[in-house]
């Protein structure tokens, strides 16, 4: 009988729970919704869109993908209704680039 340490692990192993255990630490410190740090419609599946997003593409996309959100971002803010929302949008995808690249280089 073979056990998850017996074989080499990927992402398509864990279960909808550990993905919603794991994001739950990561990037829900409470059950309230915020648009910047929580939207709704972002988390109606079994994992968050972010972490989809970063498994299906090798680190260097990601990495661009999320320079790519910052600078939309703070290039549209003073266009939209809510200036400080999209700036604190920016922000976030700011600091997941540089936890992300943390992270890589360790």
């Amino acid at each position: 009988m073979t056990t998850k340490s017996d074989r080499n692990l990927s992402i398509d192993d864990a279960t909808p729970e550990e993905w919603n255990t794991v994001a739950a630490k990561l990037y829900h410190p409470s059950d309230v919704s915020c648009p910047v740090e929580n939207p709704d419609h972002y988390n109606t599946g079994a994992i968050e869109a972010i972490e989809a997003i970063r498994a299906s593409m090798p680190p260097e996309q990601y990495f661009g993908y999320l320079k790519g959100n910052v600078m939309k971002y703070l290039w549209r803010y003073d266009y939209k209704e809510k200036p400080v929302e999209d700036l604190r949008k920016a922000d976030w995808y700011l600091n997941r680039l540089i936890d992300v690249l943390i992270e890589d280089n360790q």
